[in-house]
């Protein structure tokens, strides 16, 4: 399978935690046979053979170990920010490194005695050398180093050659070409029979796409933690949004406020079952001039900091627009007109109701939304909605208005959409009618919410959903 058809088949089906760690148990039991080689290798320092071999296990435990470092980032995945949303889409995948290993590993030989330089032929390549030119000293070594690197360089070969000390690290390589590559650096001194230092030998690895692929994978956690650390911000923002713009009461609200008892009634917010979709859903109701009352449900499309600030506009702008004393139709007229005038076009759906105390009439309109259901005597029926569409659909759009008479004793239930979850229009308004004998025998508002949240409350949902119940 093509490096790029791999990549494509794991970003879409991540593997299995089990699969995972059967990678990371043969990593490291592999790992632990490499050792025991290395351990077993020819420890006499003045053969070449074995020090190669030696120095080839060395890389191949270095190998490993960052095989099994990234395995396990895999098997734990990203780093989580308190059950946020999943992360942005995964950056494009990393080409692996061209060549097989011996090719981008060489090796060198100083020999402090005769002054003598020995390199490999990959190692010219490594570093971008002409094969026909001499192998550079170890004074003339660091010419091809970083100048920031070259200190580095310079303590390592010091420490080794002076405190018999083992090379290892890593320092940035000039080519004639100009390029930068990072090369991996390991080394031991060779000892004369006297004990003095003889030669220096070295294994030389080019480990310039190795760390350019950890590099990316460190930076796409780092972006990938950044954005869940906005989006948790922004879900905290649009909680707080939200709670400051709904009616604050938890329970029974009768109006009109200090007057007979006429209406009686209760709200729920019902967010989804992520936690992290924070929408545009609201219920409201409020006492109008005159004794009247005003009911609303509705929906602005999206989710985020943007919709329920969008939410928090169009409520706001609805309560003034009925305190005038317009009727549901008009209200509507004028939010889509709202809406089709903001910066950022956005569609909603509403019911808007104006109930008269004095005389049970519900005056209502409503805008491509779930029409409010009747429970009357023990049963339930949905209204017949009057003509509208979504909110910022189409400019200058008319809206129709609707009356009911209602009675004492009667329930009306105003939700949006996703109260009955997984469900459509249709099937959600049988399930919620259904309830009609369960809700008749409930004495307050709070108790019928009570009864729909146990219905259809823990079911999953994917979206929030607003319930607002009215007891005349």
């Amino acid at each position: 399978m093509p490096p790029h058809v791999f990549a494509d088949h794991a970003a879409a089906q991540p593997p299995e935690r089990g699969t995972v760690d059967a990678l990371i148990s043969q990593t490291r039991r592999l790992r632990g046979e490499v050792d025991a080689v290395r351990r077993d290798a020819v420890a006499d320092h003045g053969d070449p053979a074995g020090r190669w071999q030696r120095a080839l296990c060395d890389l191949a435990v270095h190998q490993l170990n960052d095989l099994d470092d990234h395995l396990a980032q895999l098997r734990d995945g990203p780093p989580r920010a308190g059950g946020e949303p999943a992360a942005p889409a995964a950056p494009a995948p990393v080409e692996p490194p061209r060549g097989s290993l011996l090719s981008r590993v060489g090796s060198a030989e100083w020999n402090l005695l005769t002054d003598e330089a020995s390199w490999s032929a990959e190692l010219y390549e490594i570093l971008g050398r002409d094969p026909a030119a001499p192998p550079l000293s170890l004074d003339e070594f660091p010419s091809l180093v970083h100048p920031d690197d070259q200190p580095l360089l310079t303590a390592m070969v010091t420490d080794c050659l002076i405190d018999g000390k083992p090379i290892d690290g890593e320092f940035r390589v000039l080519r004639p070409d100009g390029r930068a590559r990072q090369v991996h650096m390991m080394g031991e001194p060779v000892l004369a029979t006297d004990g003095s230092t003889a030669s220096m030998w070295a294994v030389l690895r080019d480990v310039s796409e190795l760390r350019r692929s950890q590099r990316v994978v460190r930076e796409s956690r780092d972006s990938l933690q950044r954005h869940r650390d906005i989006a948790q911000t922004e879900h905290r923002l649009a909680i707080e949004l939200q709670e400051a713009v709904l009616p604050p009461w938890r329970g029974s609200l009768r109006l009109p406020h200090g007057g007979p008892a006429r209406l009686d009634l209760a709200a729920r917010y019902l967010p989804s079952s992520t936690g992290a979709l924070i929408g545009g859903d609201w219920y409201d109701a409020m006492e109008l001039p005159e004794g009247h009352a005003l009911l609303s449900v509705g929906d602005l499309t999206g989710h985020g900091v943007t919709v329920t600030s969008g939410m928090a506009m169009l409520l706001g702008a609805l309560r003034g627009m009925a305190v005038t004393g317009a009727p549901p139709d008009q209200v509507m007229g004028w939010l889509n007109q709202l809406l089709d005038a903001t910066v950022q076009p956005a569609l909603g759906s509403a019911v808007c109701c104006r109930y008269d105390p004095a005389t049970h009439l519900l005056t209502w309109a409503q805008a491509g939304h779930p029409a409010p259901l009747l429970f009357r005597d023990g049963t339930g029926r949905t209204l017949t909605p009057p003509h509208g569409v979504l909110l910022g659909a189409t400019s200058g759009a008319k809206y129709g208005q609707a009356e009911e008479q209602l009675r004492p004793g009667d329930l009306l239930l105003l939700h949006t959409d996703g109260l009955v979850p997984r469900r459509d229009r249709e099937t959600a308004t049988g399930l919620l009618l259904s309830l009609a004998s369960r809700l008749a025998g409930a004495r307050t508002a709070q108790d019928c919410v009570r009864t729909v949240v146990e219905e259809f409350g823990e079911a999953p949902r994917e979206d929030d959903a607003c319930l607002l119940a009215v007891r005349i």
